[in-house]
């Protein structure tokens, strides 16, 4: 027996997200704390959290599609992407209504069974049009705004997790004693 979530849920929240077939992201300010870090040659840092790793995999052994849609791309998020197994990436885009548009032709999936987790106006297009908008305690006000649910975490520091461990709870199926590589 699972213990409860540790914060409130309404009972709207859990339906829609008891339908949720695909996840989306945001990276900068959701899987990363929002700061931009450059090593002495230019390339990007970024730094993770394994916590946030591991949900996305839960999620994904749970049957859930996984999809980044990030305005940046670098090397390395490229490769914490391929660690995790999400093959679904889209990275530097400009246009992400356009790129979720488009997931929900490929995937042949209704807006509501998808949700999407923002925390920038860059973001807002995409949530307005999905069924289930999230953003992290740091996301932009006008984001948290319009935001279904807002994770009682910083982007980067495991709010990711909350989330998807908040869909796992909802749909009863959170994969309880199976390890992944975070």
């Amino acid at each position: 027996m699972l213990p409860p979530l540790p914060y409130q849920v309404s009972d709207a929240l859990r339906e829609k997200a008891a339908n949720i077939k695909l996840a989306a992201f945001d990276v900068d300010g959701v899987l990363t704390d929002g700061q931009l870090h450059y090593g002495k040659d230019g390339e990007q840092l970024k730094v993770f959290h394994a916590l946030d790793g591991h949900g996305l995999k839960m999620l994904q052994i749970a049957g859930i599609q996984v999809v980044v849609i990030s305005a940046r791309a670098s090397q390395a998020l490229q490769k914490r992407l391929s660690d995790l197994g999400i093959a679904e990436c889209h990275l530097g885009v400009s246009d992400k209504l356009s790129v979720f548009e488009a997931l929900l032709a490929k995937h042949q999936l209704q807006a509501e069974q998808c949700c999407f987790t923002g925390d920038d106006v860059i973001d807002l297009a995409v949530m307005q049009k999905c069924g289930l908008k999230f953003s992290v305690e740091n996301g932009h006000f006008i984001v948290r705004d319009i935001a279904d649910w807002i994770a009682p975490l910083r982007g980067g520091n495991g709010a990711v997790r909350a989330i998807c461990d908040l869909i796992l709870y909802a749909q009863g199926t959170y994969p309880l004693g199976q390890s992944s590589t975070q």
